[in-house]
């Protein structure tokens, strides 16, 4: 029998999506899913995340005129804090699915019902469904951290919010083992144009160029999920905001960064980290990031991750499998803020510890304490960037990616949300004028086809799924993909 309790979770994002009066914005919550087996998969994640960047991999074995529009999304928090995910629907009629939402790739992909590889909990788009499908004679295949996608370069109508249009995507035929599970259907890219796969215009960047934004922007408000001490199958997970920002998610003024660089990632100059009092700063050669939404951890230079956690007692570095990853003592609360040469933003302890490790991943530790392991981890050196900055710190803030002038916002969340001072319990995001969520109705092809609502994904909702998935999912490695005829 279903408990109360798990009816008015699953009802939530629902309730949260009634619409309400707030002069034509649209706000949409985020919604998650979780699995219980986040640490032990740690070094998978890692390693995704360095593939994603180009890092050398290590011994890990296998991430017009102004129609004055605004649209707020609504995002679900995968995995507690592991990815966001959001509902984009694609065809005419539409079929509705829940897309991991990455600020650190560029491309728009679907999972299709010709897909001879993915599982019975991938909801597939159904191109004969469509009138408005239009597919090209161009395959293209996308080598992620963890495996890969392969597919067919296709164009049809995709919504998201309440914005529509024609939109150049790939609709995928293969998936590698694991890359994707559990009610998600794939990734909407919101990086920059020039580091598209496809060679094509994010969506967000078309709306941006053909003038249909109210702002020339996006903004971020993410849930935070990471403390909870029981898994949650499905809840709200914050609000992406396209074309402006929601005042009552933040408070004071936005203090913008101009982008380091031309327009590709989001990069910003990482200028100082403090840890535990102590202050490191960087120089900008080793300070370049890429502020990233779709990464669950932040990732650092070698010599600088080395210096992070010589501040914290009794912490040690991972060896073997867990190479580049760190653990503390559980008991201690770790401290860290980071400045791109403005503010020092804090990074909760809440978010800086992924959980409890056991005897056999601390087997090299010299230590009688329980460890945990650490939310930022040693990335390697000589790629470019040098730093992933990811959900571990921007849950703590509420984040503005900003095309024109190029730049990320950064302002402290309003109080009463998920903040950089931390809470035993996650705070539901309450934001007026929702639209309405659409009713999902994606096929496969096996006839497993979701009956899912807004973002609360059906699919089995295994406990022993790991940290990787999502993490490798968002893992859209631009310069990595063959394009053949």
């Amino acid at each position: 029998m279903i408990s109360h309790p798990l009816v008015a979770i699953a009802l939530l994002p629902f309730t949260l999506a009634a619409r309400q009066p707030d002069g034509g914005v649209v706000h949409a919550p985020i919604v998650r899913r979780s699995h219980s087996n986040r640490v032990a998969n740690l070094p998978k994640a890692v390693e995704a995340l360095r593939k994603k960047y180009g890092y050398p991999v290590t011994n890990v074995k296998s991430a017009n005129s102004k129609r004055a529009i605004t649209a707020a999304i609504p995002i679900t928090d995968e995995e507690n804090d592991t990815s966001y995910s959001g509902v984009v629907s694609i065809g005419t009629p539409p079929q509705n699915f829940n897309l991991v939402l990455d600020t650190g790739s560029s491309d728009l992909w679907v999972a299709t019902t010709s897909c001879t590889s993915c599982g019975s909990d991938i909801p597939e788009f159904d191109p004969s469904k469509s009138s408005t499908y239009k597919a090209t004679s161009s395959h293209l295949e996308i080598d992620y951290g963890s495996g890969s996608v392969q597919g067919t370069i296709a164009q049809d109508s995709v919504t998201f919010g309440s914005f529509e249009m024609s939109q150049e995507l790939l609709a995928v035929t293969n998936i590698a083992s694991g890359l994707i599970d559990d009610g998600l259907s794939g990734i909407m890219g919101l990086g920059f144009a020039s580091i598209s796969a496809l060679q094509t215009t994010p969506f967000w960047e078309a709306l941006y160029n053909a003038n249909d934004l109210s702002e020339p922007l996006f903004s971020f408000y993410l849930e935070r999920y990471v403390n909870q001490a029981n898994q949650i199958s499905a809840a709200p997970g914050g609000v992406l905001t396209l074309g402006g920002t929601n005042s009552s998610l933040y408070s004071g003024s936005i203090e913008y960064l101009n982008l380091t660089g031309p327009p590709s990632y989001w990069l910003l100059t990482v200028s100082s980290v403090t840890v535990q009092g102590k202050t490191i700063s960087i120089d900008p050669p080793s300070g370049l990031a890429a502020i990233d939404t779709g990464t669950t951890l932040i990732g650092a230079p070698t010599p600088i991750a080395a210096s992070i956690w010589a501040q914290v007692p009794g912490s040690t570095e991972l060896t073997g499998n867990w190479q580049g990853l760190y653990a503390f003592p559980c008991d201690t609360n770790v401290t860290v803020h980071i400045s791109f040469g403005g503010t020092n933003w804090a990074i909760s302890p809440l978010d800086m510890n992924l959980g409890t490790l056991n005897n056999t991943m601390i087997s090299n530790a010299n230590t009688t304490s329980q460890m945990c392991a650490g939310g930022i981890f040693d990335i390697g050196i000589g790629s470019t960037p040098a730093w992933i900055v990811g959900d571990t710190f921007l849950k703590n803030v509420y984040s503005v990616f900003r095309a024109s002038p190029a730049a990320v916002g950064f302002a402290q969340l309003a109080s009463g949300l998920s903040s950089s001072t931390g809470s035993s319990d996650p705070n539901t995001v309450q934001v007026t004028g929702l639209t309405p969520l659409p009713t999902s109705t994606c096929a496969s092809s096996s006839g497993n086809g979701s009956s899912t609502s807004g973002s609360t994904s059906s699919g089995s909702q295994s406990s022993n799924k790991n940290i990787a998935l999502s993490l490798t999912l968002l893992a859209s490695v631009a310069g990595c993909f063959t394009l053949f005829f």
